[in-house]
């Protein structure tokens, strides 16, 4: 099966997520470790060689997670020297939030009436 396309995070200036992008974010959110990722980036800017330490993970391993994490829209990253620092992406988080609160606005819309 062929690799989905990463999505295009959404900017700060627009968090609009549309259903295939949100898919993307939850399914990408949605593997246990993946998580620990992200909460281990809630404290900040993160080499990947501190994550490796701190999670018990192999490289290997954790960069796979990193590139679902990335190719999602949820981090970003830069080069320093030879190692990678990974960050969230706050704009990411907010599209995904947004995502969320218009979902539970039209879970509280009364049902039309049967005819």
């Amino acid at each position: 099966m062929p690799e989905p396309a990463p999505v295009t995070a959404p900017t700060a200036a627009a968090t609009e997520l549309d259903d295939s992008q949100a898919r993307q974010l939850l399914k990408a959110l949605g593997d246990p470790l993946r998580l620990q990722v992200i909460q281990a980036l809630a404290q900040g800017e993160r080499c990947v060689c501190d994550l490796t330490t701190d999670l018990d993970l192999s490289q290997s391993r954790l960069s796979f997670h990193l590139k679902v994490l990335k190719d999602a829209g949820l981090l970003s990253d830069r080069q320093r020297g030879r190692w990678i620092y990974y960050q969230l992406k706050p704009e990411a988080l907010e599209g995904l939030r947004s995502w969320l609160a218009q979902l539970q606005e039209r879970c509280l819309l009364p049902a039309e009436p049967c005819p």
